[in-house]
């Protein structure tokens, strides 16, 4: 018999489907684009409806797009309406922009312009309206709250400062001990612990969000660390689920200034959705734009990497991105590749540093190869600086809250990276990234790629001067 699950899944594609076929079919009918286009806006973009294969093309394209870009919302989540709704437009709006695109180059066929311009607010309607009505409902009325943990002392002392009905807890299965410190030989769920029902490992946190539509989670760690609190708060992230912590644990994430009490709110999503739609649309052009321009400076780099010492063109290294996860960052190789300390030292410093390779740090060139990184969406164009997993154990050490960066995006610019500020330097490092976390915005964001970019192009100045001037 078939699950809950895949039933969503099969009922989310088909409507998918389904409705933007019927939404094509709608404004390709003669009779609506000739009404639509008496709107002055309108009335100047051409109405030649297609037929037979240019019509069966142009169902397909749009079907295709549609499909591909709805992909993250074919998983059953825990989401409310708003929640429901504001995903499934901003998917339109991604699928609007890849139609638009399209349509602007001339393939074998042309998509019209009026299609998109048409077919666009009525799956903005259309689509919200579906995936609200199979989502997932609440098997009971009421804020539906659960603890995550890794210590039953730590859960049940959480536990008592939580005004609302909690559901149960989750918490690895050799944390589950009796009060004479002997572990119980259990599966998953099925204990119970200060009147609270066990509900799985925190292996099982993803099912339990969806098959309890999950509002809060609050977590109960006895330690902050990296694998498992973040852990949970990737999957709140993911899920769209809300998220509580211990005081005592402020300075791992990011908090309203206004929270009082034991248990605070965390700032899982600190963008808008307008400007986190903005700030997505403008890193793939910024990249895609950049990639293009700079096309024939990439080709004399790698071959001047490749002139002067004959190693590797690329360098490659784990970086640490969005709730302490982790992606691999490419670069021009501007070191000899020898084995590396992860100590931060200042370049006149460092005696690895190539003859090309100080050439490339001091014109920031050799960071080109980051808008591959931010056009496939693990960095942006602008966010904390990512450091090496290696690296970043260290600064962790040194200096208080660093983990509050994990909470945006890493970017190839930022506040401390205008102000030359490097991780040699971690607390003044610190304290910048978190004021652009605090007073980030998409307009703020287009005044940081001013200054870097002038910033740039005076340095690649100060280079060739010097260059002519020998």
């Amino acid at each position: 018999m078939m699950d809950s699950g895949w039933r969503y899944r099969i009922a989310s594609v088909t409507g998918v489907i389904v409705l933007t076929a019927v939404a094509v079919a709608v404004v390709n009918n003669a009779t609506v684009q000739s009404v639509v286009t008496t709107i002055p806006v309108l009335s100047r973009l051409p109405t030649d409806p297609p037929t037979g294969s240019e019509f069966t093309f142009e169902l397909l394209v749009t079907i295709g797009v549609a499909v591909s870009v709805f992909f993250p919302l074919y998983k059953p989540r825990p989401r409310r309406i708003l929640n429901a709704v504001t995903l499934a437009q901003k998917r339109v709006l991604v699928a609007a922009l890849v139609l638009a695109t399209i349509g602007y180059f001339d393939y074998t066929y042309r998509l019209p312009r009026l299609t998109v311009v048409l077919v666009t607010p009525l799956l903005l309607v259309t689509l919200p309206a579906w995936f609200v009505w199979i989502r997932e409902r609440p098997p009971s009325s009421g804020e539906r709250t659960i603890v995550v943990g890794d210590d039953l002392q730590v859960i049940e002392e959480v536990a008592s400062e939580v005004n609302e009905p909690l559901l149960g807890y989750l918490c690895p299965t050799n944390a589950v001990r009796t009060r004479n410190g002997t572990a119980e030989a259990i599966a998953d769920g099925g204990t119970s612990t200060g009147g609270l029902e066990r509900l799985g490992g925190l292996s099982r946190i993803e099912d339990v969000l969806v098959e309890y539509d999950v509002d809060t989670v609050v977590l109960a760690f006895e330690h902050a660390d990296r694998a498992e609190f973040f852990g949970a708060l990737d999957a709140c992230y993911e899920y769209g689920v809300s998220a509580k912590v211990h005081r005592d644990h402020t300075d791992s994430v990011l908090t309203a200034d206004t929270d009082v009490g034991m248990l605070v709110d965390v700032e899982i999503e600190p963008w808008d959705i307008q400007d986190y739609i903005l700030k997505r649309a403008f890193d793939v052009v910024f990249a895609t734009v950049g990639l293009i321009l700079l096309s024939p400076v990439i080709i004399v780099i790698a071959a001047a990497i490749k002139i002067d010492d004959g190693g590797p063109i690329l360098y490659t290294q784990e970086r640490t991105a969005v709730f302490g996860e982790a992606f691999n960052i490419y670069k021009f190789r501007s070191m000899s590749p020898d084995e590396e300390s992860a100590t931060p030292v200042e370049d006149d410093e460092n005696n690895r540093i190539t003859d090309v390779g100080r050439v490339l740090r001091r014109t920031h060139l050799d960071e080109t190869p980051q808008l591959w990184s931010i056009l496939v969406g693990d960095m942006s164009v602008v966010g904390p600086r990512a450091v090496w997993t290696a690296e970043e154990s260290l600064l962790e050490a040194d200096t208080r809250s660093w983990r509050q960066r994990w909470f945006v995006k890493p970017g190839l610019t930022g506040l401390a990276q205008v102000n030359d500020i490097k991780s040699t330097n971690p607390s003044e490092k610190l304290r910048l990234d978190l004021k652009y976390i605090r007073k980030q915005s998409f307009a703020f964001d287009l005044k940081l790629v001013i200054r870097q970019v002038w910033k740039v192009l005076g340095d690649v100045l100060v280079v060739v001067r010097a260059a002519l001037s020998r």
